[in-house]
């Protein structure tokens, strides 16, 4: 059993994207499967695993399974890299619209390699503590804000820590750790839930940081904002637009690129008399 995969990452988070328009075979998307393919000793590795499924809705639809093999809510990152996949394969045009399991949304494909995506209007925003907020930008963040020492900060103890606090059971949530870089920029690390470790960047986490930030410091207090996020995969930007209101949009624009196709053999599969040809950008695993 051959799976033909896409890898994709945007800001060092990484993703195998499936062409799904045709079906896919419920044997690669079963937990434990997403999670072999997913490991980076083992299988082809990623931060996760993205099925581009048909819609009637919408252009396709997108369905995101963590590296430890269950499906997940809402990835910003991994969204971007599926909009990127998509039009490379003809299954949507360089601006579209597609399904995730928190709604619609609408992306554009910008000069450069960038992808603009509306992500969701953020909710359930609380103040836990001073510098400590919750909300959901698609996926439930806890940011916590720094005035100094991100870069020594141990993220997987501490993170793990929040992540799986009583008050948050029985799902948890993703942790952001956030520094000020200036007035209207921000250095961020996480650490993602499912993947249980920090990876190098978060899309719905540096949107939970921007949205955040504008908040705590008054710059959308005109309606408008903006934020650039550095995390330690690379550069993203947040814009929000009627900020409060109901034309409230609030879009995530950043990388997404193509590192290699390959053909994933299963264990079960022959080994052929001739192995496929490879190149640097298709190889068979």
């Amino acid at each position: 059993m051959d799976l033909y995969f896409s890898k994709y990452q945007g800001t060092g988070n990484d993703f195998i994207l499936l062409d799904g328009r045709a079906g896919v075979d419920a044997r690669w998307t079963a937990p434990e499967q997403v999670a072999l393919l997913c490991d980076r000793r083992f299988g082809i590795g990623a931060d996760g695993l993205i099925c581009l499924l048909p819609s009637q809705e919408a252009d396709f639809r997108m369905q995101y399974f963590n590296s430890d093999g269950h499906e997940s809510t809402m990835c910003g990152n991994g969204g971007r890299c599926l909009a990127a996949f998509a039009a490379a394969i003809g299954a949507a045009g360089a601006a579209g619209r597609f399904l995730a399991v928190d709604g619609p949304h609408a992306y554009r494909i910008l000069p450069g390699g960038l992808v603009e995506l509306e992500m969701i209007r953020p909710y359930g925003y609380r103040v836990l503590g001073e510098d400590r907020v919750f909300l959901h930008t698609g996926s439930p963040h806890y940011v916590a804000f720094l005035p100094e020492g991100l870069e020594q900060l141990a993220v997987d103890t501490e993170g793990r820590r929040i992540r799986y606090d009583a008050a948050f059971a029985p799902g948890g949530l993703n942790v952001n750790f956030v520094q000020a870089d200036g007035p209207q920029a921000l250095r961020v690390r996480t650490y993602e839930r499912g993947v249980e470790a920090e990876t190098l960047s978060c899309g719905t986490g540096v949107t939970a940081a921007a949205y955040t930030w504008l908040i705590r410091s008054g710059l959308a207090a005109g309606g408008q904002g903006s934020v650039q996020i550095r995390t330690p995969g690379g550069e993203l930007a947040v814009r929000v637009s009627d900020f409060g209101a109901e034309t409230e949009r609030v879009l995530l624009t950043g990388p997404a690129e193509r590192v290699f196709d390959g053909v994933y053999r299963s264990r079960d599969s022959e080994v052929p008399a001739q192995p496929p040809s490879t190149s640097a950008s298709q190889i068979s695993i």
